[in-house]
């Protein structure tokens, strides 16, 4: 039809600006760096009488440092009208009669837009979440700039911020935008942390928020750490704490000495920074020195515990240096309030136990530092014994009847060893106690032998520990299992021979004899029972959840090896759909089996498209240095990328998958490798955009001079 955009995406409105209406009604409800950018036209017909259309899509990249600028991306909509491909006569004509351009705010949370009349005038104005006009100042366009490259940057490649009829363009497309980027980004680094910051961060700071992260991923991706270096080394004469990101750009750099001295002079002023100390306990994880790393991460932990990236860095040096049995405990201490962006990373964690020690090993460690469900149950079952025993006697008391003491042994911890229990009593009472002992010894323990077999009744469905992923392996385990949870048994026994029992509150060591007194009023003094789990923690439901997410992708991945492995043996085809194996790519990417996956993948796109397999398979080639490769699936992405609207070249995978190729491979071999595969002109056109800003920003590797430091 000849009233649609050409090469834009579009969605035609059914009333006049009710998309506008819908984003000023969702304003209030925008968090952090708010939606992309809405551009809304409106069209007319040059012939009288024909009804307007109105029209919106969103875009991002755009330069919103001024009004300018909008009503420039606005105008230019104006040649993008279709035309009509009537041959017998002239089609209808159309034309743009206005446009409203809206960019949110993120730092004094309005939603700024321009409004261009075509012919006519340009008005700018800033619409808050009450829906009030009020002016945009230079002040609010410059964070206005700041918030939209942001958006673009962060989110260029974010599968969470995918919307139909979404636009990308080039945020940064020449080096005169990325200097006005990284001044405007100086002015305002100290109002960073108004934007919020990646779901793993408690509490924004000057160092860790989006603004920060923005920058990182710019320098990272095109591995230009001299350029972040140079941008921090002017912020941190103003604000010592912005060593912890100088001193990574030093470190990736190859400037280590800098960044150690960085480091020493501002932890003298800010011992308690917890990202200072993760930037030290990495480089010295790096250098293979875990024991001084665990301190730092120990200390971090201690200056910041509610932040979930203070227990995942001591997770994963716990990891490093064996200590499975301490990550748990980490994960424990996660915040429950910010976990809903943390549940990716710390299942993570759990992956990378699971892949390093096993199921079996993984579970046993589980049972060492939580309290297991089962023997919660037969603890209070116990505890409800005892306390029907105490009634018992206490009605026996007040009827004269001598008072039946429990034996020491009655009491049980929560593996079955005997707790004993201290009672002050009088020499006549002594005598009265032995002879009773033997009886109540074995009522009790026939008391909890029932108790125990109607939890195991009651619980139909199986505990975590009962889970085996054995049985659907090809082989047995099931003898190694057991002597290995009766030796954990045995050890849990012996270590609590030294444990402390709770009295009225206060600590007691454990005593071999109870102790006499000589004072007849201590006969009625009662002394408070109670079972204690000191040894061991309650497990929180998210991470029993995450659990039993980790044993569906491990039970899964079991049934998907020992089916190869059947098919193998019988000299079988073993045939799955293109979407099966990109499921099984994901899967084992999730739990660290890199072949795996890679072998996935590839068996995915061999039957059908799949973007995701291809960016998967992008990585890997790029990692193993396999160039030819890595050209082809690139090319596949590009022209998809192309195919919706998204024109971005930097920064996004493509990109930065052939950044790390041309740092190892130069990119004269790069370009050459292109060459060879003898694509059609408009693809070729399409690549060298990618091979063309690495020159043009001086990439490691794209020059002759960076090949010979290199």
């Amino acid at each position: 039809m000849g009233e649609n955009l050409r090469d834009i995406p579009e969605f035609i409105e059914r009333e006049l600006g009710e998309s506008l209406h819908a984003r000023t009604d969702a304003l209030g409800t925008f968090k952090e760096l708010g939606a992309p950018d809405l551009c809304h036209i409106i069209k007319v017909n040059v012939k009288p009488n024909v009804k307007e259309t109105s029209s919106y899509h969103y875009v991002s990249g755009i330069d919103a440092s001024s009004s300018a600028s909008l009503a420039a991306y606005l105008n230019s909509l104006t040649y993008a009208i279709d035309e009509s491909n009537a041959w017998f006569s002239k089609g209808v004509q159309w034309r743009i009669r206005s446009g409203v351009y809206c960019c949110y705010n993120a730092f004094s949370r309005v939603d700024v837009r321009v409004e261009v009349k075509i012919p006519g005038g340009v008005e700018s104005y800033a619409v808050n979440v009450r829906g009030e006009r009020q002016e945009a100042t230079a002040a609010i366009w410059q964070e206005t700039f700041i918030t939209a490259m942001l958006r673009s940057i962060l989110y260029s490649d974010d599968a969470n911020y995918r919307i139909p009829g979404f636009r990308k363009l080039d945020p940064i497309p020449d080096v005169d935008a990325e200097k006005r980027f990284f001044e405007a980004a100086e002015q305002l680094f100290f109002k960073g942390w108004l934007l919020g910051s990646n779901p793993e961060i408690q509490v924004p700071t000057i160092v860790n928020n989006h603004l920060t992260a923005a920058i990182m991923k710019y320098c990272q991706e095109s591995f230009r750490y001299d350029l972040a270096a140079r941008f921090f080394e002017r912020l941190f004469k103003r604000e010592a704490e912005v060593a912890s990101l100088l001193a990574q750009a030093y470190i990736g750099s190859d400037e280590e000495l800098k960044a150690i001295n960085v480091l020493y002079e501002a932890l003298k002023q800010f011992p308690q920074s917890y990202a200072l100390l993760h930037v030290q306990a990495d480089f010295l994880r790096g250098k293979g020195k875990l024991e001084m790393a665990l301190r730092l991460a120990k200390q971090a932990v201690n200056c910041a515990p509610s932040e979930f990236v203070t227990w995942a860095k001591l997770t994963e040096v716990y990891i490093d240096l064996g200590d499975y049995e301490s990550t748990d405990l980490a994960l424990l201490r996660l915040p429950a309030p910010s976990l809903r962006g943390t549940y990716a990373s710390a299942y993570n964690l759990l992956t990378r136990l699971v892949s390093k020690i096993g199921w079996d090993e993984l579970l046993r460690c589980r049972s060492l530092v939580f309290v297991m469900e089962e023997e919660y149950r037969m603890q209070k079952e116990a505890e409800e014994s005892i306390r029907k025993g105490s009634h018992a006697r206490a009605m026996s008391r007040d009827e004269t009847v001598p008072e039946e003491v429990p034996a020491r042994d009655q009491l049980l911890s929560p593996n079955g060893t005997p707790i004993p229990i201290i009672k002050i009593s009088t020499e006549s009472e002594r005598e009265r106690e032995r002879e009773q002992e033997e009886a109540e010894e074995e009522a009790r323990a026939k008391a909890v032998e029932v108790a125990a077999e109607k939890t195991v009744d009651e619980n139909a469905d199986q505990s975590m520990e009962d889970i085996k992923l054995d049985d659907l392996s090809l082989s047995d385990k099931q003898d190694e299992t057991d002597s290995t949870q009766a030796k954990t048994e045995e050890d849990n026994e012996t270590s609590q021979e030294h444990e402390h029992v709770p009295i009225n509150g206060k600590q007691i060591e454990k005593p071999s004899i109870a102790a006499a007194s000589d004072d007849e009023d201590n006969e009625d003094e009662e002394v408070e029972l109670s079972f204690s789990f000191s040894n061991k923690r309650l497990c929180d439901r998210w991470l029993d959840n995450l659990f039993m997410v980790l044993y569906e992708d491990l039970r899964q991945y079991t049934i998907w090896r020992a089916e190869i492995q059947h098919f193998r043996s019988v000299q079988a085809p073993y045939r799955k759909s293109g979407t099966d194996w990109e499921i099984y790519g994901d899967l084992a990417t999730r739990l660290h089996h890199r072949e795996e996956a890679k072998d996935a993948y590839q068996r995915c796109v061999d039957q059908k498209f799949s973007a995701k397999a291809l960016v998967r398979l992008l990585e890997i080639y790029a990692d193993e240095g396999q160039l030819l490769k890595a050209m082809e699936v690139s090319i596949k992405l590009c022209v998809y990328q192309e195919r919706w609207y998204q024109e971005t070249v930097f920064p996004t995978a493509i990109a930065h998958n052939l950044n790390k190729l041309i740092q190892s491979e130069g990119l004269e071999k790069v370009q050459n490798t292109l060459i060879a595969l003898n694509t059609s002109p408009a693809v070729y056109k399409l690549m060298s955009r990618y091979l063309t800003r690495a020159k043009t920003f001086e990439v490691p590797g794209s020059s002759v001079k960076s090949r010979i430091d290199t």
